[in-house]
């Protein structure tokens, strides 16, 4: 499986109206994580988070909202932010753009946000300028840093390895609160806090006009 933890800056310069990370001079720092609600594996996160006083911006899939209703209000009634992650998780570059518009505005019945992440980050050009129309107003979210923790061949060492590494001012850190990497984000995530709490860090929300 090939990715790419830290997003490179030619890849950045050749999609600029994708948000790949926050300009900040703070010592700040954008925790996310994709795919939820789900029933163990969000819960831990916010209370993880909570610990710390730490807000995170949670990417959520518009069916698991509906059936997880009650930790999606969890999630904002403890201060985080939400975004649009479709509703059934689809792969922007083999969805016919109408299908992969109408999914997402499906997700926005139930997500109210002004954020959209690509599953999978596949998205074309075409959805890119769509979603930022009047009529959606959505601002596509990428990543600076890509932990991996969905990656089964990868080590927990090696996750957390690819966040504090890599993680610095402004950095957008993409983890999942799913099934599949519920045993990674289970050891990563509360090293990654407390590292770069004892460092100075501040675990901030995402929040744009």
């Amino acid at each position: 499986m090939f990715y790419l933890t830290k997003t490179p800056g030619w890849l950045k310069k050749l999609y600029p109206s994708r948000i790949w990370q926050i300009n900040t001079a703070k010592k700040n720092i954008y925790l996310s994580f994709d795919d939820g609600p789900h029933a163990e594996a969000t819960p831990f996160v916010l209370d993880e988070l909570k610990k710390y006083n730490a807000k995170a911006t949670f990417f959520c899939i518009g069916k698991n909202v509906v059936e997880f209703e009650h930790i999606y209000k969890r999630i904002i009634e403890e201060g985080h932010a939400v975004g649009n992650h479709t509703y059934n998780h689809l792969n922007g570059w083999e969805t016919g753009d109408d299908i992969y518009l109408k999914n997402v505005t499906k997700a926005s019945g139930v997500i109210e946000s002004n954020l959209f992440r690509p599953p999978y980050g596949r998205i074309t050009s075409n959805q890119v300028k769509s979603l930022g129309k009047k009529t959606n107003k959505l601002r596509v979210i990428m990543w600076s840093v890509l932990s991996g923790d969905f990656d089964h061949g990868l080590s927990n060492k090696k996750c957390l390895d690819n966040v504090l590494r890599n993680a610095d001012k402004g950095s957008i850190v993409v983890l999942h609160d799913s099934e599949k990497a519920f045993e990674k984000l289970q050891f990563v995530l509360p090293q990654i806090l407390k590292h770069f709490t004892d460092v100075g860090y501040q675990f901030e929300k995402i929040m744009l006009e």
